[in-house]
């Protein structure tokens, strides 16, 4: 059964029914596309909290423009064949705007599909925003008018980690573990090619691809990586299967440093405890930067959910399309999607924007490392995330290869 409401946010956990009751004019639906049952539904359940509370929090300022923000979430199950038919349900329930960000598949099932059905029905449009989904080709060879990025993709992420990488003497042999998918062979491919170039000097000892979500013991992937020698770690593994991995590394006493794109999220030092210090942790953000702004937002969501705030990217996703929304003096997708196309948001690590050629965001990224003695903790583990290196929005990008169609306005 849908649920509905008329609070300015809904969460709807099941969806089922055809019935769509009237929704008031000055509502803004955002359809939420993700996991909320299965193996890596975690992922799809913090991701939705942080939506609730940031529309809300947009709404508790006046919304845009006046009018509030919904989130109707919808449980795609990690399928991309089930998020097509939801697709077809949130079309038919009038909702022009979607956001998923839990899976690469998803993602490119979804961004085909919104395209196909935009130009059938210009009249129709629906504008896709992606808080998530790394894998380059989504803003290269696949990209589309409709799809918007407000995540750092793989290429921009393994840049700014083996520039990192390559200034540490100490490092001579490195390790490769990665899901068996386009974003991990992605990373496999891109970190050793750009290792190479950078440190010819580095070994690359060992590379290995895992089945997303089906792997319960990563004991045997650890025994191979302390037989290898390997110094270091390059993983973006996430979710269950990251907290999995940290666990066997602390139970085999691992003795690399975990170099990731995804080890700082919460479960992750709970799941390591104290060995978990010198993790490092490639990101768009964390609670340690001293900036007010963040530490009133990490607080306030605590409050509400008594876990870590930790998705900046999906603030940052209603934020710049608030203010594209506002400068567009309209919520149509064509015209919202023209008005966030080159948008500049000047966020409290410095400024961002949305590069019209591809359609990605540009933002400055973080190399951390989790440790003690930080203001903030993770997990209330008594580990934090310390600044290593900024990496600014300038040095972070990366080229596009998109050859973007764009409809007439």
């Amino acid at each position: 059964m849908l649920h509905r409401s008329r609070c300015w946010s809904v969460v709807v956990w099941l969806f089922m029914a055809a019935v769509h009751p009237a929704v008031a004019q000055d509502t803004i639906r955002i359809a939420f596309v993700d996991p909320l049952s299965g193996p890596i539904a975690i992922l799809g359940t913090r991701a939705l909290k942080h939506f609730q509370f940031l529309a809300d929090r947009i709404n508790s300022m006046g919304g845009i423009d006046g009018k509030k923000l919904q989130i109707d979430a919808f449980d795609n199950e990690g399928s991309p064949e089930r998020s097509l038919i939801l697709l077809k349900q949130i079309i038919d329930s009038n909702i022009r705007y979607i956001t998923q960000g839990g899976s690469t598949p998803v993602a490119y099932a979804l961004s085909d599909a919104v395209t196909k059905h935009n130009r059938r029905n210009p009249d129709k449009s629906v504008l896709f925003l992606g808080w998530g989904n790394t894998d380059p080709g989504l803003t290269n060879e696949k990209c589309t008018f409709w799809h918007f990025r407000f995540d750092a993709e793989i290429n921009m992420r393994t840049k700014a980690l083996t520039d990192y990488m390559a200034s540490l003497p100490k490092i001579k042999k490195v390790y490769l573990l990665n899901p068996d998918y386009s974003s991990g062979i992605q990373v496999e491919r891109i970190a050793t090619e750009m290792l190479r170039a950078k440190r010819p000097d580095v070994e690359i000892v060992g590379s290995e691809r895992i089945p997303l979500g089906k792997i319960q013991d990563f004991t045997p992937y650890v025994a191979k990586i302390q037989a290898s020698g390997a110094d270091s770690v390059i993983t973006m593994n996430y979710g269950p299967d990251m907290i999995l991995f940290a666990k066997a590394a602390k139970q085999g006493n691992l003795n690399a440093t975990l170099y990731t794109f995804f080890g700082g999220y919460p479960g992750i030092p709970a799941a390591v405890g104290e060995s978990g210090k010198g993790l490092i942790f490639l990101s768009e953000w964390h609670s340690n930067l001293g900036i007010p702004e963040f530490e009133q937002l990490s607080k306030d969501y605590e409050k509400r959910y008594g876990e870590d705030f930790f998705h900046w990217k999906i603030a940052l996703t209603l934020y710049m399309l608030s203010k594209a929304m506002t400068e567009a003096k309209s919520v149509d997708p064509l015209k919202v999607a023209y008005a966030l196309e080159g948008l500049r948001y000047e966020t409290p690590v410095g400024e961002a924007w949305m590069r019209k050629e591809d359609h990605q965001i540009i933002e400055p990224l973080f190399i951390s490392v989790l440790t003690d003695g930080q203001k903030f903790d993770i997990d209330h583990t008594g580990l934090g995330l310390k600044t290593l290196r900024k990496v600014t929005a300038r040095d972070a990008e990366v080229a596009t290869t998109c050859k973007m169609e764009r409809p007439a306005h």
